[in-house]
């Protein structure tokens, strides 16, 4: 079986001290992975003198992500354009509805796609609604759930950097096709810069715990 080494073996390592990481020529370095060890600045040295970092198996990875993908009715057709657009790429997806256009309610298919990503059934999630607000509201009721509306490259580039969202949250109705294919693309690169981030996060999940106490 094939080794894998992800984004956390690699700040995990990092967190070490380790500036120098030997690597049998068989294992597999996921996309979030390579791109910390790039920002780390730590060397990879294979067992295989001319293999290098660029030659890693990341598309044997990104075929193993999944991707739990929801809409209501105004978010529908975009959806359908979404789901084929990660297909193309690799992603596998479990999309949980809705299945037509006619009317339905955001909740129940933000509640679906932020329960797979809180159990760990799935990689990460997206959601569409006509705004992206609604969806985001819904899906952040979840524990560990970080949900992000994104209405451009930046704010998904932000939302995975520093906010290591686990849902991206799109409006089908305030953003255009190509923006979306854009904004997706961004969100898929970019990964959690740890750190700093990582303290604010903490402290989001404090406020959690501490809030169901006081009321408890």
């Amino acid at each position: 079986m094939k080794k894998l080494l992800t984004e956390k073996d690699i700040i995990d390592f990092s967190k070490k001290g380790v500036k120098e990481l030997f690597v049998e020529k068989e294992t597999i370095i996921t996309p979030l992975a390579i791109d910390k060890i790039k920002l780390l600045n730590i060397k990879i040295k294979y067992d295989s003198p001319s293999k290098s970092i660029e030659q890693a198996e990341i598309k044997n990875f990104v075929g193993n992500y999944k991707v739990a993908v929801g809409s209501d009715h105004t978010g529908f057709m975009t959806k359908k354009i979404v789901i084929n657009y990660l297909e193309s790429k690799g992603y596998k997806i479990e999309d949980v509805g809705t299945y037509s256009d006619k009317s339905c309610d955001y909740p129940d298919f933000a509640y679906l796609v932020a329960k797979k990503v809180a159990l760990k059934e799935v990689d990460f999630g997206i959601l569409l609604d006509a705004t992206g607000i609604p969806s985001a509201i819904t899906a952040n009721k979840i524990p560990t759930i970080r949900a992000a509306t994104c209405y451009n490259e930046f704010t998904a580039r932000s939302a995975r950097e520093h906010n290591n969202a686990n849902i991206i949250v799109l409006g089908a109705k305030s953003l255009g096709e190509e923006l979306i294919k854009s904004i997706l693309e961004t969100w898929l690169q970019a990964s959690f810069l740890g750190d700093r981030h990582q303290r604010r996060l903490d402290k989001i999940t404090d406020i959690e715990k501490t809030f169901f106490k006081e009321i408890n």
